[in-house]
This record gives C-alpha cells, structure tokens and sequence, in this order.
C-alpha cells in the first residue's frame, strides 16, 4: 500500500478545506467535518519528510473506538466513520486550549523537571522523582493550541486570566478530563498496559460542549507495558513503552529538536517500516484486536469514494 501523504479533493458542498500536521479536514456545507487522517507523522510540532503506511488507520481507528466507548462520559463529534482513515464529524468550535493529563513524569513533564523545573504548567512537583515515576495523583498541563508553529505551556490561572476559556467551561474541561483518563487508564489496564499521558481536545456546538478529533492514540498518548515496569524502575531502567516518543528519542539522537537552524535526519525505508510497526502492534495491543491492514492500488479513489457515499447518506 502507498501510504496516504496528503489529498485534494474537491467535495460536493464543500465550502472549506484546512491541512493540519497529520488530518485533511474539509468543510461540508458549514455542516459536517470530513477528517482524512494521513499516513504524515510530526514531532517537535514538525512534518517528517516521510509518511507512514498505515499509520492513519490505525490513529483513526483507535480514536473511534474509544470515542465510542466513552460516549457516556462527554458527547463527541463522531457521526461516521466512512473508510478506516476517515471520520466525519458534527463542526464544532475549537476551544483554544488542549488538555493534557500526565498519570506518570515522562516525555515533556519529565525534560522540564530534568532541567531542573519543578513547576508545570502551574503545577507543583514534588522533589525526589526518576523519569517514568507515578505521580501522587494525575495532573493537568494544558497547552495553547498553535495554528502554526509550537504549542506552548500554559496555566489554568493564565487561561482565565487570559479569558481563553471562560471558567464555566474550564471546570468542565477538567472535570471530563480527569473522567476519560480514567476511563482510558481502566480499559489500558484491561489490555496490559499504562495509560502514562494524552491530550484531549473538545469543542462547543449550540452551546453544548464536545470532545473532538482523537482520543488515546500513539499519537496523543503515551503507554507503558504494565508487565515488568516496577523492576524497570527500580533498576532505573527506560520503560517499554508504545508512543511516539521513541520517534522523539531518534531525532534527539540524530540532532534534531525542531528548533530553529536543525534539519531533520534523513528516514531510512527501514525506520520508516519499524514505524508503522510500531503503530500497528500498538493498535492490536490496545484494542485486542488484529489489525487488518486497508488494502488497495488506488488508495486515494477508495477515499473519495467512501467519502462520497457517506455523505449522499447524510443529506
């Protein structure tokens, strides 16, 4: 299969088309929202040059399925998932945070407390833990969500301050995302695994609020295999784990960070396979199921066409 780098289509009622690092969204009429998720892959908020087979599959898929298995929780945008990297979705308006709930100091948290840092986001830690450490209880460390560029740390009292979120919604925001990390970490533990952190992102529609794009993918989230990380830890040892960090940890190591002057590494056919890989055990290890891979030569008319039937469907 080629895999999915980006698409150009041209929709019946289509009055708006925006490209994300990863999603091809078109506006349907003011009405729906058709998300193509991409085989593209970033970090360091940068597109790789290369993109990854299957890997939009998979993010779609797993999102899907948890937004339908949280459903009880928080309503979310989802209407129908047309083709195995498409969903189309209800339009909401975007709130300009994204909520990132940390269960263990790892990726980001844990740079920021290596550098010496022992507050994020407004949090206060506490002095004495190691890198993948359990936190005494999960905390929230939300971000601004960039158009273009980084997003960046930010505090709940600067979000208010700021009036970015009003504080109505914000204790709700936080109230439901404390309630699907539980959730998540409940149905990670089902499978073997540590829900460590994610994001969530949420919207508002006719004054309701909703949880929208994806949810507890290797894309937004971070786990560990439950299996063997105590002795890990005690030995001081790096955690098994399923995210993209270990993308993260390759540019680190190749010289890369996204900042400004450094060139992405060049990606071998072979890292990019080790990849896909990579999301593909991670699919089948999260929802206990195979992943059957979407085949086809013309990948980009089974879109269209899957596309295209959903919405005659919607009209």
């Amino acid at each position: 299969m080629s895999a999915i780098k980006e698409t150009h289509f041209n929709l019946p009622g289509q009055t708006g088309f925006y490209k994300g690092k990863v999603r091809d969204v078109y506006n349907i009429s003011d009405k729906f929202l058709v998300m193509v998720v991409s085989d593209r892959i970033s970090a360091f908020d940068v597109v790789l040059p290369e993109a990854i087979p299957y890997k939009g599959q998979v993010l779609n898929q797993i999102a899907a399925k948890f937004l339908n298995a949280t459903q009880d929780i928080v309503p979310n945008w989802i209407i129908d998932v047309p083709d195995p990297s498409v969903t189309i979705g209800k339009i909401c308006e975007p709130f300009k945070v994204e909520m990132v709930i940390r269960g263990y100091l790892a990726g980001h948290a844990w740079r920021e407390y290596q550098a010496g840092r022992r507050q994020v986001c407004g949090v206060q830690l506490p002095e004495g833990l190691k890198e993948n450490d359990k936190l005494p209880k999960p905390i929230i460390t939300p971000t601004t969500k960039a158009a273009v560029g980084h997003d960046e740390d930010i505090s709940r009292e600067e979000i208010l301050s700021r009036g970015i979120v009003s504080e109505a919604d914000y204790v709700e925001l936080e109230k439901y995302t404390r309630e699907l990390f539980l959730r998540g970490t409940e149905m990670a533990a089902e499978r073997g695994l540590i829900l460590v952190d994610t994001k969530y992102e949420f919207g508002k529609a006719d004054g309701k609020i909703y949880l929208i794009d994806e949810i507890h993918t290797p894309d937004s989230s971070r786990y560990f295999y439950k299996e063997g990380y105590q002795e890990l830890q005690a030995k001081g040892e790096p955690q098994r784990q399923l995210s993209k960090e270990f993308v993260r940890k390759w540019l680190i190591e190749n010289g890369f960070q996204g900042k400004e002057g450094q060139s992405v590494p060049p990606m071998s056919t072979e890292l990019v396979n080790s990849i896909s890989e990579r999301y593909i055990e991670l699919y089948e290890h999260i929802t206990g199921e195979a992943f059957r891979r979407a085949e086809g030569t013309d990948v980009l008319a089974r879109l269209e066409n899957n596309i295209l039937e959903s919405l005659n469907r919607l009209k």
